[in-house]
Formats: C-alpha cells, structure tokens, sequence
C-alpha cells in the first residue's frame, strides 16, 4: 500500500513538473515573449485610461464643490450650538 502510494505521488510530481517545464519553454519563445509584452502594452494602456477617467470625475467633483465659492461667499447660517446663542445674546 505505502510503495503504491509513493509510485503515484513520484508520478504525478513528474507530470506536473514536465507541463510546467513545457509551459515555460513555450513562455521563453519569440511568440511566447511578444505575446507577454503585448499583454503588458494593453494593460498598462487599460490602467493609464482608467486613470484619466478618475482624474476627470476628481476635477468635476471639485469643480461642483468650489464653482459656488467662486460667485462669493455662501450666506450665514444661523448658530445652531446654543453656547453660540448665549453669546450672541449677551452681546
């Protein structure tokens, strides 16, 4: 029982060792490599899109947060803290 199971373990570790190794090879080829670089090219082009898309949702939610800063200064508010009423009053 134990040499049966051992003869599988020895098998299956050599299977998985030759497909990685053909992978690999398969990997280091000229196709293999320019086929990774393109890979690389797309993404780095994907995340440089979706950078520019967040830069311009910051720059519209900043423009909507100062664009009424800029037509002056926004109406006072009444205290809404009762110490600020108390000093209002004894003033």
């Amino acid at each position: 029982m134990i040499r049966g199971f051992w003869f599988v373990a020895g098998a299956g570790a050599g299977i998985y060792a030759t497909v990685r190794a053909r992978r690999l090879a398969e990997a280091l080829t000229p196709e293999g490599l320019s086929d990774r670089v393109a890979g690389l090219r797309l993404g780095a082009q994907l995340f440089g899109e979706e950078v520019r898309t967040g830069m311009a949702e910051k720059e519209t939610q900043l423009r909507d947060r100062l664009t009424p800063a800029l037509h002056g200064p926004p109406a006072l508010a009444a205290p809404t803290d009762i110490t600020d009423a108390a000093e209002r009053d004894l003033t």
